[in-house]
């Protein structure tokens, strides 16, 4: 099944994707998603928030498009590096295998060399045989220069394979003109004319609105669209992402894939994200946490924390507002005005100098003012470089990352990665074993002594100093049992100040929210009521 999509990026193909996904698999099918993207890096990696949004880590270690964080999250299932492909990849191994003679005597071209891998790789999920239905999100949109070769694969596949074997969702935008007071479907209808021109012909076309599209609008878009009537259908703003299955499920897109491929399945039980919706939607306690970081005014560079932060929220029955704090406008001057009213402080991941004076100022508001403190990555070296600079006294203390002369390198480069000339996928990536101390914080929060979580770093807690922080009162309490590496820092003085080298937002689901983010939210309540 593709996903394609037009007139508009940001409509929510991947949301759509992984809602046909959640309504399939709840009729008992097996079944994955991949997403094809047509820009010619070879992964989002070494891409700026602000050009792609969150880079997503798989267990494998590959680092993806933030809609594979949609698909896992929806699914249950985790993804891999197989579920994401780019131009850039698909490229690289074609000229590759050209350099290796695999063409020898031919001319390279689009078609058929591209293509020819494209359709290779939109296949290869599907040779495991063990999934009933692969779903293959295209980004970007039909117009795109870009995603020709991805729609020239897909006509070639509809040619290629039975026509119950294979089916096309388009996703467009219909607009409403508040100033003529209706709805537009000539944007759809040339976003679908675009699509038929490469020669793929949709047989659901699925239309984010606003407003509730009326039946005669609906007629008049099969009609020439040249869809059957009934299978243009709507996808109207929601108030959750999660209530998007069940508005699908209302339009009956899950019930046309089925018909469509001729396949016999049960009704679909959402009981579950059912369960999970209602307890969202009625909480009985609500709390101020503040997301510090300085990517914060784009939603999908922590769209991972953010959606964890939704799962905590249900299973404690507390409306979480995230308060976006930017770290570099965050100084010892205004940290009370931007900070005072916070029930929790949380001090985003990242990369770089920029914005990291204004973490270390919020580690240092949350540690003396006794708030509930929870630093992911650089959230957690920052914390490191806090201590050592306000409770050790070395005032020049420092990660390497941006200091390489400090005399008191408290976070440093792995050992590993010195050598490293290569920036794309050579950081420590995906998913490694984590042992807790018996009687931390930690421990208590996952309620076992080994767990694994999933890693996105270069640089590392430096143990040269770690007598010296656990005097100042930091300290390690979870460590990868291979290699040592400091994993979980904790200050047991503090009603709840944690750390952790990982990303646990990347494991986070609806119905098995991450422990570290239900144990700070339940923080963040018993500080609000012991301040009430």
């Amino acid at each position: 099944v593709f996903v394609t999509g037009g007139v508009a990026s940001s409509l929510g193909k991947g949301i759509i994707a992984a809602s046909l996904a959640k309504l399939l698999q709840a009729r008992g099918l097996s079944v994955t998603i991949q997403k094809f993207d047509p820009y010619l890096n070879i992964d989002p990696g070494t891409l700026n928030p602000y050009e792609h949004g969150e880079c997503y880590v798989t267990e494998d270690g590959a680092e993806t498009d933030l809609d594979l964080g949609h698909y896992e999250r929806f699914l249950g299932l985790y993804m891999s590096k197989e579920n994401n492909v780019t131009t850039g990849k698909v490229y690289n191994t074609v000229i590759t295998k050209e350099r290796e003679g695999a063409y020898l005597g031919k001319t390279v071209q689009i078609v058929p060399h591209i293509t020819d891998e494209i359709k290779r790789r939109m296949m290869l999920t599907g040779k495991t045989g063990k999934y009933d239905i692969i779903i293959t999100e295209v980004g970007g949109t039909v117009g795109d220069m870009e995603s020709q070769p991805f729609l020239e694969a897909i006509r070639q596949l509809q040619w290629e394979l039975p026509e119950e074997d294979l089916m096309c969702i388009h996703l467009t935008l219909v607009p409403y003109l508040a100033a003529a007071k209706e709805l537009k479907t000539k944007p759809t209808q040339h976003s679908v004319q675009t699509l038929q021109q490469s020669g793929v012909h949709p047989d659901v076309i699925v239309c984010r609105t606003e407003k509730e599209l009326t039946p005669d609008l609906r007629r008049k878009m099969a009609l020439f669209c040249n869809v059957k009537p009934g299978h243009v259908i709507q996808s109207i703003d929601a108030w959750s992402i999660y209530e998007v299955p069940f508005n699908m499920m209302e339009e009956g897109l899950d019930a046309m894939v089925c018909e469509h491929l001729g396949l016999e399945t049960k009704e679909p039980d959402l009981s579950g994200l059912k369960s999970f919706l209602k307890k969202l939607k009625n909480p009985t306690k609500e709390v101020n946490i503040a997301l510090v970081g300085k990517y914060v005014e784009l939603q999908d560079a922590y769209k991972s924390i953010q959606e964890s932060f939704i799962h905590a929220s249900a299973a404690t029955g507390c409306k979480v507002n995230v308060i976006s704090v930017h770290s570099e406008h965050l100084e010892e001057g205004n940290a009370e005005a931007k900070l005072g009213n916070m029930d929790g402080i949380l001090v985003a991941p990242g990369f770089g100098e920029r914005g990291l004076e204004g973490k270390i100022v919020a580690v240092r508001y949350a540690r003396t003012k006794n708030i509930p403190f929870f630093g992911i990555c650089l959230g957690l070296q920052m914390a490191v470089v806090e201590i050592a600079r306000d409770v050790l006294g070395w005032k020049d203390a420092a990660s390497t990352e941006v200091n390489p002369i400090t005399t008191h390198p408290v976070i440093d480069l792995m050992e590993e990665q010195k050598s490293s000339r290569i920036k794309g996928g050579t950081m420590r990536l995906g998913a490694y074993d984590c042992r807790l101390k018996a009687g931390s914080l930690a421990h208590k929060i996952y309620g076992k002594e080994l767990i694994s979580e999933r890693h996105r770093h270069r640089y590392e807690f430096n143990y040269y100093c770690q007598a010296d922080m656990e005097r100042a009162g930091l300290f390690v309490t979870g460590k990868n049992p291979q290699t040592g590496l400091a994993e979980i820092m904790e200050m047991p003085s503090h009603p709840f100040f944690i750390g952790v080298q990982f990303h646990p937002e990347y494991k986070s689901t609806p119905e098995h929210p991450q422990p570290i983010f239900v144990a700070f939210v339940d923080a963040a309540i018993k500080y609000k009521e012991n301040h009430a």
